[in-house]
């Protein structure tokens, strides 16, 4: 046993008062057309009486007829001016080239009579095109020139519109086919020395136009042959940046040569709080279909946020809204000549390895590298993605038609895990394809010759050409991504066999988990018809659920019946500060009121990280900084990091108990004995000024902790002095005595202990995913070793757990909203990562009512 530590149309003076000229006159010149008709006769002059009555007819018919004209033309103008006619704003930025015109420097200064002369040609030019469709001119409110580039002359322009409703659809097409093909019409006459080639326009948000439009916050910044230049948001980092913002940074290179941009610091309203964001574009105009990037949160500075233009040019746009102002930015940019960008090749040899351009980094756009990968004639050749991130907003998972790898005709996107793509032959091309808007960072990959005979010498050769040790075969877990290392399987005594024809250990039976894919597995467990299953395996009628009695016996049966209800307090209730209890399951910090005083949702400062998260990284597990901010490392005297632990507040820690034992008449349990670094990422970084260090004023373990069980596995410390919170210091949210954690879970552990059995601590913070493990099945595998206070969590294929170092250290569980829980602390286990030997924590909800005795919290 090892301790492990985003002109209304106002109608004519006339067409308001469209009826009040049709008038009845009372002349009698003007009534010939009836006089007839209307005679005064006596009563008993019966022929005289039949003849009025058709006459009389006629009359109403007539008025009836005109009121109903009224009333349609009425109906008509009022569709017509309110609806019909209703204007709509529409805004476009685009850009054109002007092949007979040669780039000068004085036109990057957008104050000089140089760019003001040129801006009016252009702008005379697109009103000309625009003024040649019928759809398009008439409805043209403002044009302006913002920029020009090279190449020969790339002028970027936007464009404003004011057009009925009703036409909006006709402008949009008309705008999106528009070209300049025809060319300039009367405006060539004028202007015979502009030609215009390659006019694009893209539909543009307003918030975008108006960034083109204003001036007071646009800056201009030019490259220097080998230096870096600094640039950040207004105020950084001073202050914060400024509300209703719109600012632009225009960044150039030297003609032939590339921008490479670095966000070195990037603190930004979160995405889910407002509409704060900064956008990078490959186009001086900013255009959705040239956008490179959108950022919004905020990024730890071990992120890469590195980012490439396809030319000389980049537009670095940020929008901010009334509220939640932030720091903002700093960045920095340099120029590299664009001939040096590592594209494709020729690849020989047994075995190598190639990238994406400027992999970790960004990829640029409009890219296409072709690898052709040739091995001994002798051998076969595959291809082994260890790392692969090809995510593009808005496109379909495995659509594939933006940015992709192309090997055997096949595409590849998306992000995703480490995969192999093999060939019957010794030769094999990839393809990199990256279009005009939003990158990543890509991929890298290695190339193996492999004999076609034995792909995988000693090891199992999964169908998608992997290699896994042959133990792994058939033994009921997916190593293989298709599922072949578990097809075609004779049972042993020790499995059974699933209805899908899978082999699976026999005590996954019955666990509450579908091991088999298909509920083979726990299917002759379920309860009869109109009966409910109790997490206990009890089972009940239908009609007993949440009726606000505990007939289970666990509570299972009142634990998830919607929104929470007032009901008898039970051990399985969570009970507010009024006294009064909820049914509902976990209520604790999950953004909800559930208790009439609204007291789960006290004391909820906690358990959310500052840091947007970002790390994706596929193989290796060292943590990103600020990753986990509650992470506390525990140094001892002359010995450096000794044990982890939890900052449940800012002057309470929650450790592992058995890490302040007496051993080797050495008493651990002195408080003078320990340091405590809370914000530490590397240990050899602690003097960072991100670090805060404590001294221990007093260790308290549990008075039950028992050393050779390990029971009762948990002790506070105080330290000497309340720490700061920073992005990088965030206390965890502790757990209700009652909070539940279902079979399966998935969770996290972190620390800075051994990365092998009998190994060396690690120096980065390592972080490693696992899951909750069946009660039932725990006691199986670790017979008479666990009590009501410890969980078993772990993968049981082995590889992933913790180890000596981590003792101590949190196990974090991610519940409603993202927020985290400490769940448990590192104990103990049977060695490290051993197959079907997990780890053991304290279970920190079984003892959460000593926590609150002991440190208020």
């Amino acid at each position: 046993m090892k301790d492990k530590k985003m002109d209304i149309y106002r109608p004519p003076p006339g067409a308001k008062g469209y009826d009040s000229g049709l008038k009845y006159s009372s002349k009698t010149e003007d009534m010939n057309g009836f006089e007839e008709g209307v005679e005064f006769l006596p009563t008993m002059n019966a022929k005289k009486l039949e003849k009025r009555g058709p006459k009389r007819l006629v009359l109403v018919v007539a008025v009836v007829l005109i009121c109903l004209l009224l009333s349609l033309l009425a109906g008509f103008l009022v569709w017509h001016f309110k609806y019909r006619n209703v204007h709509v704003d529409k805004h476009y930025n685009g850009h054109l080239r002007l092949p007979n015109h040669q780039f000068m420097d004085v036109y990057e200064n957008s104050s000089s009579t140089e760019f003001a002369a040129l801006a009016r040609k252009v702008k005379g030019a697109l009103i000309d095109i625009y003024n040649s469709n019928p759809d398009v001119g008439p409805f043209h409110k403002k044009t302006g020139i913002s920029a020009f580039s090279e190449g020969s002359v790339i002028a970027y322009y936007w464009s404003q519109f004011s057009v009925p409703q009703y036409k909006a659809d006709a402008l949009d097409e008309a705008m999106a086919k528009i070209k300049s093909s025809n060319q300039m019409l009367l405006h060539k006459a004028r202007n015979p020395d502009i030609r215009v080639e390659s006019l694009v326009a893209f539909p543009s948000d307003p918030d975008i136009m108006t960034a083109s439009w204003d001036r007071s916050c646009r800056y201009a910044l030019h490259a220097k042959e080998g230096v870096i230049t600094s640039f950040s948001t207004p105020g950084f980092p001073n202050s914060p940046y400024p509300s209703n913002a719109h600012c632009l940074w225009v960044l150039r290179a030297d003609a032939d040569s590339v921008i490479s941009l670095t966000f070195t610091t990037f603190d930004v309203e979160p995405c889910d709080l407002g509409n704060d964001f900064v956008k990078v574009y490959d186009s001086l105009s900013p255009v959705e279909a040239h956008a490179l990037v959108k950022l919004c949160g905020s990024f730890n500075p071990s992120y890469n946020l590195t980012f490439v233009s396809s030319q000389n040019i980049l537009l670095v746009m940020l929008i901010t809204d009334a509220k939640g102002r932030y720091p903002g930015f700093k960045a920095e940019f340099f120029q590299m000549p664009k001939k040096t960008t590592a594209c494709g090749g020729t690849l020989t040899g047994t075995s190598g390895s190639f990238s994406s351009p400027y992999y970790p980094g960004h990829y640029p756009p409009r890219v296409d590298c072709v690898w052709n990968i040739t091995v001994p004639q002798d051998r076969n050749v595959k291809v082994r993605f260890k790392e692969f991130f090809l995510m593009e907003p808005g496109v379909p998972m495995g659509s594939c038609t933006k940015d992709y790898v192309e090997i055997n005709k096949e595409k590849y996107c998306d992000l995703r895990q480490s995969f192999v793509v093999s060939s019957k032959t010794n030769q094999i091309t990839v393809h990199f394809h990256s279009d005009l808007s939003f990158v990543d960072t890509g991929f890298w990959a290695e190339f193996l010759s492999y004999d076609s005979n034995d792909p995988c010498p000693g090891k199992f050769t999964c169908q998608t050409g992997r290699c896994i040790d042959s133990a792994r075969r058939c033994d009921g877990w997916l190593d293989c991504t298709d599922a072949s290392d578990e097809k075609n399987c004779n049972c042993t005594e020790k499995q059974f066999r699933c209805q899908n024809g899978w082999c699976k250990p026999k005590y996954w039976l019955c666990d509450g988990v579908n091991d088999c894919g298909d509920n083979s597995d726990e299917q002759q467990c379920q309860c009869p018809a109109g009966n409910f299953k109790c997490s206990n395996g009890k089972c009940i009628p239908e009609a007993q659920k949440c009726n606000g009695r505990d007939d289970c016996g666990d509570g299972s049966d009142e634990g998830s019946c919607g929104s929470a209800v007032t009901v008898p307090c039970q051990e399985y209730t969570y009970k507010c500060r009024n006294n009064q209890c909820v049914n509902k399951r976990n209520p604790e910090c999950d953004d909800e009121k559930d208790c009439s005083d609204n007291s789960d949702e006290d004391n909820c400062n906690c358990g959310k990280r500052a840091y947007r998260k970002q790390s994706r990284i596929v193989g290796g597990q060292d943590s990103d900084v600020g990753e986990w901010p509650w992470q506390v490392s525990l140094h001892l005297k002359g010995e450096g990091h000794a044990c982890g632990a939890s900052l449940i507040s800012n002057k309470w820690l929650v450790s592992a108990a058995h890490c302040f034992r007496q051993e080797n008449f050495v008493r651990y349990n002195d408080p003078t004995l320990w340091t405590a670094y809370m914000g530490l990422h590397d240990q050899r970084d602690r003097t960072n000024a991100k670090v805060q260090s404590r001294s221990i004023k007093a260790i308290i373990q549990h008075p039950f902790f028992n050393d050779y069980t390990y029971d009762y596995d948990i002790a506070v410390l105080e330290l000497s002095s309340p720490v700061t919170f920073t992005k990088e210091i965030v206390p965890i949210c502790l757990p209700d005595a009652t909070h539940e954690i279902p079979s399966g879970k998935a969770m996290w552990v972190t620390g800075w202990g051994a990365t092998q059995e009998d190994g060396i601590g690690a120096m980065i913070l390592q972080k490693a995913e696992i899951r909750m493990i069946n009660q039932t099945m725990c006691n199986t595998l670790l017979p008479n070793q666990l009590t009501k206070r410890m969980m078993c969590v772990g993968i049981l294929t082995g590889g992933i757990d913790a180890c000596q170092g981590d003792s101590g250290g949190p196990l974090i569980s991610i519940e409603a909203n993202n927020r985290m829980f400490l769940a448990g602390i590192v104990s103990f286990g049977d060695g490290c990562a051993r197959r079907n030997k997990p780890g053991v924590y304290t279970w920190v909800a079984k003892l959460r009512n000593w926590i609150k005795e002991k440190t208020g919290v």
